[in-house]
């Protein structure tokens, strides 16, 4: 577990007082523009605002001389919910953000990430001359993307769509990613392929289903998906998984290929057969999607569709600038195409 960024490590990390970082986060005078700008910026890189009770609203950019400044600077929110698998230690959201950061720097300009959940905070931290936009990252919650409407502040949103709020949007290509995956499963012999994974829980989660769907639908043998496993709680991925193995194991309609959702389901049900002494590839395979570090380091190593991270990162800051200088462009939504790591978790059918 991350160690919690403290205000003593930020003064530490800039050679001034506790009370200096504390005065600057809180808005408070007595601590000159140019102190104040780096004790944020410095904040904002250590993680100090995206860690889960830190205190966001304490930073008021609310007089004239902060807004200038951020302004003149370039600023941008980055904005990512405060939910359990989607935090900046993340391969896949850290990415995202990395990519984000990098592409910021080459324009010179800065992130302020912010993980929160309360519009209260956000509406006191966003002043809509104080930031060039706002980057969403995720699942956002929908109050908190209205907010960020009313104050007619151009945003970006990465993975994550919302009808209440049209805006450019990007997004890995998840369903040909999808489609890619089941046609070579196919091609080497799977037609019992079943999806694993809740397909409701977000855009992306949905569209790789429709992926899948759209193949097997195309070959007449979509009628033989088994909805409970479509339906998973993904904070109870193994405990459900279990259930419906002991079930199914030894059915005739038993898969002979899962695709999961992501590569965090995809490890979960890898480890769920394994204990229950199916073996992968040879009884079953396993597949994963977004290409996390763990799946090429475990054993079996896992079948999974790479994900773009940090382009991803770098395309949202493009898409942005061009919103800022267009502003009344249409709206883009961009796909990003992946492609297939094929690895040990996934295998021919042995007839």
């Amino acid at each position: 577990m991350a160690k919690k960024v403290t205000m003593q490590q930020i003064a530490d990390y800039l050679g001034v007082s506790k009370y200096v970082v504390s005065k600057a986060l809180s808005g408070k005078e007595g601590v000159n523009e140019s102190t104040r700008s780096k004790v944020i910026d410095t904040a904002s890189q250590l993680g100090y605002f995206a860690q889960k009770n830190s205190k966001v609203s304490s930073i008021k950019l609310s007089n004239a001389s902060k807004t200038n400044r951020l302004k003149e600077e370039g600023n941008v929110l980055v904005l990512m919910p405060n939910i359990r698998y989607q935090t900046m230690e993340s391969s896949y959201w850290g990415g995202i953000v990395d990519g984000i950061s990098s592409g910021l720097e080459k324009l010179g300009y800065g992130a302020v990430v912010v993980t929160e959940t309360n519009v209260k905070v956000l509406s006191n931290i966003l002043n809509p001359t104080g930031f060039l936009g706002v980057i969403s990252v995720g699942v956002v919650s929908s109050n908190l993307l209205l907010e960020v409407q009313k104050m007619n502040t151009p945003i970006v949103m990465v993975d994550y769509e919302d009808l209440l709020l049209p805006c450019d949007t990007l997004f890995n290509n998840n369903f040909d990613g999808s489609m890619n995956l089941v046609n070579y499963l196919m091609g080497i012999g799977h037609t019992k392929i079943q999806y694993v994974g809740d397909i409701h829980y977000s855009r992306s989660f949905y569209d790789r289903w429709l992926g899948l769907k759209s193949v097997l639908e195309m070959k007449g043998i979509l009628n033989e998906l088994d909805t409970e496993l479509m339906n998973l709680d993904i904070f109870k991925v193994e405990e459900q998984f279990y259930q419906w193995l002991s079930k199914n194991r030894g059915q005739d309609t038993f898969p002979t290929a899962f695709v999961c959702a992501n590569d965090n389901i995809a490890a979960r049900v890898v480890s769920v057969l394994t204990n229950a002494g199916v073996r992968i590839p040879e009884d079953v395979s396993v597949a994963g999607f977004d290409n996390k570090e763990f799946t090429y380091k475990q054993s079996p190593t896992i079948t999974t569709i790479n994900v773009a991270k940090e382009d991803m990162g770098k395309r949202a800051v493009e898409m942005l600038m061009r919103r800022i200088e267009e502003k009344d462009a249409p709206f883009e939504k961009v796909m990003l195409a992946g492609e297939i790591m094929l690895r040990e978790s996934t295998s021919g059918v042995i007839s």
